[in-house]
């Protein structure tokens, strides 16, 4: 089977990675006034040549930095767009793992002008990154524009700045579009946009949530596909871009539950993305039934090897699983990747490096063996 030429590829990853313990020491040398900026720069970059050379050293055709730079997926980029800052009050959103319930705080959001694109967020991240790769494609991931919306909804949004929530939406697509087109012209091919709200919203208890929230439970999915396509409707030809879906990846625990089958068909039929990763390492998913509404020529990652725990998966288990999967759409559209990263935030999952690696490695030799390829 010919090894595809655009991400994304047979093997792939999301993105977040493990931060090695030096880096954790050098942000909180940082956060006491023990070091500067510019010495906190330094050991982030030593570290991201490294992971770069890993990812390389594994077999991966797509590189990240491994979000060394972040502190949180999402709010590190949403408070860098303009009319955008942190809130007072605290933002609490429950998470839940084997053993029980956690509770994860940072600070709400608060939309208090109109939103606009000022600095090329993570550009220089991105640039930086680029001239590292010698062999994969280098890979950035940013959150989708229905982040800046999900979690406080229209309470978020100053009712002075925008009367009407649909300006609002024209407002922070545009910006969207605009950080795309600077993204494709510093020569990113592969951007990622990570998206919890679009699996989410597959749980009856968010669904609830967003009806408390004053909004539309039945529909908030659809206004985010057409808001995410505005984003790239101009998009260069040459720029790949995907989305990636889970239910929550904080401290190896999980916010929501549910299938796919709630958004499946306007997500997979409507949403114009070239590559979707979905999570799909344990019941909480679903099952493969949803993955019929996918059309030709759009890709699926599965997400088959877990990120919240160390234990190894099977190789003879994820092909029984792919081949599952194949019964809905064909083996030629189909990837496989890790269900989400490895540390969405900077405290990471309950694993150690050298599991990590080895889960990596045994994507890309199940990849290898399942397709041929990479």
């Amino acid at each position: 089977m010919a090894a595809p030429s655009r991400p994304p590829f047979r093997a792939d990853h999301v993105g977040s990675l493990l931060r090695p313990a030096r880096l954790l020491t050098a942000r909180s040398d940082r956060a006491a006034g023990k070091i500067s900026a510019e010495e906190l720069r330094a050991v982030e970059d030593d570290a991201i040549r490294e992971v770069v050379r890993l990812q390389e050293s594994i077999g991966l055709r797509t590189a990240t930095d491994g979000e060394f730079r972040r502190t949180s997926w999402h709010m590190d980029f949403i408070y860098q767009l303009g009319g955008i800052d942190p809130a007072d009050e605290k933002l609490t959103v429950q998470f839940f793992n084997e053993s029980g319930k956690l509770e994860f705080q940072s600070a709400a959001l608060r939309v208090h002008d109109r939103v606009k694109l000022t600095d090329t967020i993570f550009g220089d991240a991105f640039s930086f990154l680029a001239q590292q790769v010698s062999t994969a494609t280098p890979k950035l991931t940013i959150p989708s524009p229905s982040m800046v919306h999900y979690r406080g909804g229209r309470a978020a949004v100053d009712t002075a700045v925008y009367p009407d929530l649909d300006q609002f939406w024209v407002d922070l697509s545009a910006a969207y579009a605009e950080q795309v087109r600077r993204l494709a012209e510093l020569g990113c091919s592969y951007l990622q946009f990570d998206d919890t709200s679009l699996a989410y919203l597959n749980d009856p208890r968010q669904r609830d949530l967003v009806a408390a929230q004053g909004g539309d439970p039945e529909h908030q999915h659809e206004r985010y596909i057409r808001q995410i396509n505005a984003a790239l409707a101009d998009r260069p030809a040459g720029l790949s871009v995907t989305t990636h879906m889970c239910r929550g990846n904080f401290r190896s625990s999980w916010a929501a539950e549910g299938g796919y089958d709630f958004v499946a068909e306007a997500l997979f039929g409507q949403l114009d993305v070239d590559g979707f990763f979905l999570e799909y390492d344990d019941e909480r998913s679903g099952d493969f039934a949803p993955l019929r509404f996918v059309p030709p020529g759009k890709k699926v990652v599965l997400g088959l090897v877990t990120t919240k725990r160390g234990e190894l998966e099977s190789k003879d288990a994820l092909k029984r699983r792919i081949d599952e999967a194949a019964r809905y759409v064909p083996l030629e559209q189909l990837c496989l990747s890790p269900q989400c990263g490895f540390s969405s935030t900077v405290e990471g999952n309950a694993l150690t490096q050298e599991e990590q690696v080895a889960k990596l490695r045994l994507i890309v030799e199940t990849a290898e063996e399942v397709w041929g390829d990479g």
